[in-house]
């Protein structure tokens, strides 16, 4: 009935058209309206009759939790008459009236939708027999994506995701479509990702309720992008030679950390700005002289706090052996061979708008370890005000392509 009496109204603004058409403009008698200005007048009500009628389905379809049916209810109403909702008389008609009662009486109930995943989920399944993840909303000469199988469609949500972790990007991409909600919630793809994270301790996932919270509520480094830390301070320099002054110098230099998800740390000393450095640490192929290479883990403590621990030291090059012509080269001593690594220690916590973006120093030392006596000997550093915390900032350069899928 509600199909007919919209084909009625429709035929009736078509009809209206049509006379306006064909009646003259002028010729009116004053005093009286004219005949246009009359079918403009019925035209502007048969509209705001179906606007009307069609704002009072799409408030029952809401009602009723079919949402996106709802808003394209709403879309041809406000397309009719724009200001409809002010316009509108919920109990104005009959069929109407129970509708608009119910809407004015539950407007302080909250309409949002709890569980998002399983109504979308239940949307497809209603939809067609035949299921499909997501629609083209224009007709296509071209194969849509959608005619692809879950299993290539879900390998490609492993490429988006990448070895690099790059999870914002997946939940980007969950916002194009509902299908693509669903895709991007599989609780495969998040329970690999956690196992890149932190391997053997994440077997399980008590106490949280998903994978998916697991990724985002326990603590982890970040890596889309680099933790920076700026150290400024003032050093006494040497006395004149006619003694009369002594000079003093201004240090400042930062220190970057860029962390990867199998594990492997890079950590690099440099006065050079970060517009400078950032860029060459996009891949671990980097090569700059004080740059240096490692390992690092995530350990959690009785006291609920997360440290991160690395080891690095610089990379081993090959040197080609030298001879020397010298006949008192063999009577001097030889100089002792030694491998430099340093061991740190960094608190992981949140601070600000952003979360596991801060790294505070607890721990720093050198080991050298000889290798003609194969002696070790370690060297701690006081943790001064030199040590300042390391704070991440992201680069979307690092995520910009995958190398392989995760």
């Amino acid at each position: 009935m509600s199909d007919d009496s919209d084909l009625k109204v429709e035929l009736s603004v078509f009809r209206a058209q049509w006379m306006s058409e064909l009646t003259p403009s002028s010729g009116t008698r004053k005093g009286f309206p004219s005949r246009s200005e009359d079918l403009k007048r019925k035209q502007e009500l048969a509209r705001e009759e179906k606007a009307s009628k069609l704002f009072l389905k799409a408030v029952e379809q809401e009602q009723n939790g079919a949402v996106y049916e709802a808003i394209k209810y709403y879309r041809r109403a406000m397309q009719l008459v724009p200001d409809i909702e002010f316009k509108i008389n919920y109990t104005r008609s009959p069929d109407s009236g129970e509708v608009g009662m119910n809407y004015l009486e539950e407007t302080d109930l909250d309409n949002e939708i709890d569980d998002l995943l399983s109504y979308f989920q239940q949307q497809l399944t209603l939809q067609e027999a035949c299921l499909k993840i997501c629609q083209p909303d224009i007709e296509m000469t071209q194969t849509h994506i959608s005619a692809l199988p879950m299993e290539v469609l879900m390998y490609i949500f492993r490429w988006v995701v990448s070895s690099d972790l790059d999870l914002r990007a997946l939940e980007q991409l969950s916002l194009v479509c509902r299908g693509f909600y669903i895709c991007a919630r599989d609780p495969e793809i998040w329970r690999l990702a956690c196992l890149r994270v932190w391997g053997r301790s994440c077997t399980k996932m008590v106490p949280f309720n998903s994978w998916r919270e697991m990724f985002l509520e326990r603590p982890r480094v970040r890596f889309d992008g680099v933790y920076i830390s700026k150290t400024n301070y003032i050093r006494q320099g040497e006395q004149s030679l006619d003694g009369f002054y002594r000079a003093w110098h201004q240090v400042e230099y930062y220190r970057y950390f860029r962390f990867f998800p199998d594990g492997q740390v890079m950590m690099l000393t440099t006065p050079e700005d970060p517009l400078v450095i950032v860029p060459r640490l996009r891949n671990r192929n980097a090569r700059m002289e004080s740059l240096q290479f490692g390992h690092y883990r995530l350990s959690q403590d009785t006291d609920n706090q997360t440290k991160v621990f690395a080891v690095v030291s610089k990379k081993k090059e090959e040197k080609a052996p030298e001879y020397h012509k010298n006949r008192y080269y063999n009577c001097c001593s030889p100089v002792q061979e030694a491998e430099h690594s340093f061991h740190m220690g960094l608190q992981l916590s949140s601070g600000g708008c952003q979360r596991f973006n801060k790294l505070n120093w607890i721990h720093h030392s050198c080991q050298i370890t000889y290798r003609s006596t194969a002696e070790t000997v370690v060297t701690a550093f006081d943790i001064d005000k030199t040590y300042t915390p390391l704070f991440f900032a992201r680069v979307k350069s690092y995520t910009a392509s995958s190398e392989k899928p995760l």
